[in-house]
């Protein structure tokens, strides 16, 4: 929507009304003071507050030059029609952004500062933000533990730097305008996706490992592994299993309508439980050493891999869990229930 359109939307055949916009000609300047001529509207002002505002713009023009305005009151105590020039200048920026976002355009925008949520950036005069869940893979902050102080330095980096990005959301009743910079490549990402599908085994370096799994890039395309598709045993960290840089192969485990690609690296690994059953059964009576503690018990490992649980109810809290098992000791359970193709074994000490 252009200026005309604005214009005519108010129909400037019907009385002025605060909120209206109007085009009119500058006949005069005061001291920190514009006035303008609107022909049949009437006469009008820009002045204190609103002058202020638009000082730079006020700069630039002239008597006899046309100026675009938002009416904020029909008549002061001197008679004129008060004027905002940045008013108008708003809803001219909000009504062109409204029109790129119908448009589906990639537009660039200018980085102005950064929370631990993401970045504030400006286009047309207004002020709007990039969720970091919304960057590109080579913006995202991929820190490990999710230190959110580490997380906020990385943002810190993108300040004062432009990022081309589409319109994720906006509402200009809000004042709500939400950036989105990984949505620009979605059209070059799904013509890349032609070239694979589930189940494909892809050739990939490490390029973030963060507490919830880790990043790999193939070809022109990132996925992440999720920390469960790492290995085959339980994990703390995937900082355990990779390394930023280091070479990995992964099977590509799930990719989604909008681009994101699922990739496991336990895929190709041999399953430690398969065949299990025929060496345990409900009722053995086995050693095991105790790897670690957590809410829900204690894990127990009986052979490389494979972990069974020692739930927390067999001691009654975890404090009386604790004095009966020490980490790394070997102690002798009995397997209450084992599920193969859950990879679940339920234990009790005795």
């Amino acid at each position: 929507m252009d200026m005309k359109d604005l214009l005519e939307k108010n129909n400037l055949l019907k009385p002025a009304r605060v909120g209206d916009m109007v085009e009119g000609k500058i006949i005069g300047a005061g001291q920190s003071t514009i006035y303008v001529d609107m022909g049949p509207t009437g006469a009008g002002i820009i002045f204190g507050k609103e002058f202020y505002q638009a000082k730079q713009e006020l700069k630039k023009k002239q008597i006899g030059d046309k100026v675009f305005a938002k009416i904020v009151d029909l008549e002061n105590e001197d008679g004129y029609i008060e004027l905002s020039l940045s008013a108008a200048g708003k809803e001219i920026g909000w009504d062109r952004l409204r029109q790129i976002k119908e448009n589906n355009e990639i537009i660039k925008i200018k980085i102005l500062g950064a929370n631990k949520g993401g970045l504030i950036a400006e286009t047309e005069g207004i002020q709007g933000f990039l969720p970091v869940s919304q960057l590109a893979p080579e913006n995202y902050p991929r820190v490990e533990g999710a230190d959110k102080t580490k997380i906020l330095m990385k943002l810190q980096q993108l300040i004062g730097k432009d990022l081309e990005v589409k319109i994720f959301d906006i509402n200009p009743q809000e004042e709500k305008l939400i950036f989105s910079e990984k949505a620009t490549d979605t059209e070059k990402l799904k013509e890349v996706l032609k070239n694979y599908k589930s189940g494909d085994t892809v050739e990939g370096e490490i390029t973030g490992v963060v507490d919830f799994g880790a990043f790999v890039k193939f070809g022109d395309l990132e996925g992440l592994i999720h920390i469960s598709e790492l290995d085959w045993q339980l994990i703390d960290s995937p900082s355990e299993i990779v390394k930023v840089g280091e070479k990995v192969k992964a099977k590509i485990i799930e990719i989604t309508e909008d681009g994101r690609v699922s990739l496991s690296l336990k895929a190709l690994k041999k399953d430690p439980w398969t065949g299990i059953e025929e060496k345990y059964k409900k009722g053995d009576e086995i050693q095991g050493k105790v790897a670690k503690f957590n809410p829900f018990g204690a894990f127990i490992e009986i052979e490389p891999k494979i972990q069974g649980l020692c739930h927390i109810s067999e001691f009654g809290n975890q404090v009386k869990m604790e004095e009966s098992l020490k980490v790394g000791k070997n102690y002798k359970f009995q397997i209450l229930q084992i599920d193969p193709a859950e990879h679940r074994m339920t234990l009790k000490l005795i």
